[in-house]
């Protein structure tokens, strides 16, 4: 058996071969016009995806996902504001940590694991005092729940706060429209459904976002996360205009272009439509397999990542099972529930042939008498 085995979580995931070539191509200077057209392509081809305001300005920065949280939040709260988080797992309970860290006062919209906030509940919340911002995750990754961001982002417009959404699981795979919608930060990673390798933050800030931190009480406290430091550099680039600022991740943005140019190839709506697909594919897979999801409803299910309480007799163990079958899929990770669960990621590149091919591996993994049954519910669903 070959050593490689097939990437199922939730990030970092299965690369196009175009992609990884872009990484290991020889490396441009930053201020090189090559380099220019290239990440000025990039942040132009990123509102596309975002489906944002044609006034938005995205940032592509060398970090992680909560790096972009960091960013986010860093430039619009000023210390006592008072902020509300949906709270639908561990990433949602991060958010609250990075507003409490810059100084807001956090009041939070908590559901049961699995279960997710409704917009009404989010829209008595915010009656009960002025917010200056709502944070939701659109999925949070450690419960596969998936949050009702456009009605969320409703109740919240209509009281004039600003939305924030952490779109790391979601945002090229799952439904998202920033401009309608009406969401004013939505932020992401490169390792997840946009297909790149670890190590870009990307935030797309809307017109009223920019307007509220240029209107702050005090200036960002750091220098890397400030927006008045990248928006001139973001918008030279776009320009195709290198200017200096920090020494950006020259291939991984590189990377981003090519696999940001994949993603128009495929088209918003179809992508949409075939995560959709897979993910309905995966469901079925699970019913046959009798396998409990975590979001407690069906259109609570993300179409990113499975999230699957272990059946009964099974452990934890299982992921290594899983893993000698050629398939690696994720343990659990929300502290309630961490040591009964597991995930499977499909975002990205996932295509049929890797919703069987990991099916498969579980089914054997869990050594079920009815080999084959979820295999062929799968296959079922996807014909």
């Amino acid at each position: 058996m070959s050593d490689r085995r097939l990437l199922m979580i939730p990030g970092p995931i299965e690369l196009e071969p175009d992609v990884l070539q872009a990484m290991g191509a020889r490396t441009r200077s930053h201020m090189d016009p090559a380099f220019a057209d290239v990440f000025g392509r990039a942040l132009g081809r990123l509102r596309d995806v975002f489906l944002a305001d044609a006034e938005a300005q995205p940032f592509v920065v060398a970090g992680s996902g909560t790096l972009a949280m960091d960013m986010a939040i860093a430039n619009l709260v000023d210390r006592g504001a008072a902020a509300l988080v949906v709270d639908t797992g561990y990433f949602s309970a991060r958010m609250a940590d990075v507003l409490e860290r810059w100084g807001a006062r956090v009041v939070r919209v908590s559901a049961p694991v699995g279960d997710a906030p409704s917009a009404e509940a989010v829209a008595a919340a915010l009656s009960k005092e002025p917010f200056a911002l709502v944070a939701v995750t659109h999925v949070d990754t450690s419960t596969g729940v998936r949050a009702d961001v456009e009605g969320i982002a409703r109740v919240a417009r209509e009281r004039g706060v600003l939305v924030v959404v952490d779109g790391v699981c979601s945002i090229g795979g799952e439904v998202f429209r920033q401009k309608a919608w009406g969401v004013d930060v939505a932020l992401t990673a490169s390792q997840k459904a946009l297909g790149v390798p670890p190590g870009l933050a990307l935030v797309v800030a809307g017109p009223r976002a920019l307007e509220a931190a240029r209107a702050r009480r005090s200036k960002c406290a750091s220098v890397y996360l400030d927006w008045a430091e990248w928006l001139p550099v973001m918008r030279s680039y776009e320009a195709r205009k290198p200017v200096y600022f920090a020494t950006p991740p020259v291939n991984l943005v590189a990377a981003l272009d090519v696999s940001l140019a994949q993603i128009a190839g495929e088209g918003m709506e179809a992508r949409f439509a075939r995560h959709a697909r897979m993910g309905g594919a995966f469901r079925a897979a699970w019913r046959a397999l009798e396998l409990r999801p975590l979001p407690v409803r069906e259109e609570l299910a993300a179409n990113t990542l499975s999230a699957l309480y272990y059946p009964p007799g099974v452990d934890a163990s299982l992921v290594a099972r899983v893993a000698a079958e050629g398939v690696v899929v994720a343990g659990g990770l929300h502290p309630e529930v961490r040591a009964t669960y597991f995930r499977v990621g499909h975002m990205g590149a996932c295509g049929p042939n890797d919703v069987l091919a990991t099916v498969g591996a579980i089914e054997r993994a869990m050594g079920t008498s009815a080999h084959g049954r979820g295999v062929a519910a799968a296959s079922q669903a996807l014909a």
